[in-house]
């Protein structure tokens, strides 16, 4: 998603609704020595943290991502997961008497499951953001481009998963990786019907950016992808509806705008979207 994807409709504004989230340079490594901690993203700042060897000293609890032929099964330790109230709750069945502690995640994506466990261990997932930039990392495997919604999807699924296991902060991470995808209109699509399928309507972190967006491109980037953009339309109403709202609350902005200065130029958006369309 473009850099000015959060940007109001005509006004300047950062991208990412909430502030970024910079992981310094060895955040994410893990410590070699016992007296030595991790920095890990959810833990408090006042109480004084275990170190990295009380974490590998916990029990380890097996996770069960999908179901079926999609099986995957996962270990992470314990003192590690209850840092989410989600595994709090599953934590606390477990009984200390060495019995295996199983907890089943029927209907997570393993990769979104994969990228929540490496943040707990490093404070981060794949790819980083680029210190002072909004560009991440490079992966050889990807295109530059998105032009699926895929690289899109890999943190909205983040994002949603880090909803349903009380982790803010990864959410923020996550939100924050999304402005730094450079997409297509049909991979803006995907990643709009992914968030207004699986996120909850008062969530403006992410929904006002997708409907602010759209509101100010759709006349060019619909017609890359209009019976997507018609079918989405159809498909999510409430997604229409925020649209639509964005337009005539620009219209009646524009025309008061120009009541209050008769003469003076449209004002227009002082930077381009980075498009590849």
């Amino acid at each position: 998603m473009a850099e000015e994807f959060n940007e109001p409709l005509i006004e300047e504004q950062p991208a990412n609704p909430g502030d970024d989230v910079d992981m310094g340079e060895g955040e994410g490594a893990a410590a070699g020595e016992e007296g030595m901690v991790l920095p890990f993203a959810e833990g408090g700042e006042s109480d004084p943290r275990p170190t990295f060897m009380s974490y590998l000293a916990s029990p380890v609890v097996t996770l069960i991502v999908g179901s079926a032929q999609n099986e995957t099964i996962l270990t992470a330790h314990q003192a590690l997961l209850v840092q989410s109230p989600f595994f709090v709750d599953a934590c606390a069945a477990f009984a200390d008497d060495g019995s295996p502690r199983h907890v089943e995640l029927v209907s997570e994506e393993i990769d979104a499951v994969g990228c929540f466990l490496e943040y707990l261990y490093t404070g981060d997932y794949f790819p980083k953001k680029l210190p002072g930039q909004r560009i991440l990392e490079s992966d050889p495997s990807l295109p530059s481009v998105d032009e699926t919604g895929e690289q899109l999807l890999k943190h909205a699924r983040v994002y949603t998963i880090a909803e349903k296991f009380g982790m803010d902060k990864l959410k923020s991470l996550a939100s924050s990786k999304i402005h730094c995808v450079n997409s297509t209109a049909k991979g803006e699509i995907t990643y709009a019907r992914y968030i207004y399928q699986y996120t909850d309507k008062d969530d403006t972190t992410v929904r006002a950016p997708v409907a602010n967006f759209w509101a100010t491109r759709s006349h060019t980037l619909r017609a890359e992808a209009e019976d997507e953009f018609r079918q989405l339309c159809l498909e999510f109403p409430q997604f229409g509806y925020d649209v639509l709202t964005r337009v005539l609350d620009e219209k009646l902005k524009r025309e008061r705008n120009e009541k209050m200065t008769p003469g003076a130029p449209p004002s227009g958006r002082k930077r381009p979207r980075h498009s590849n369309i």
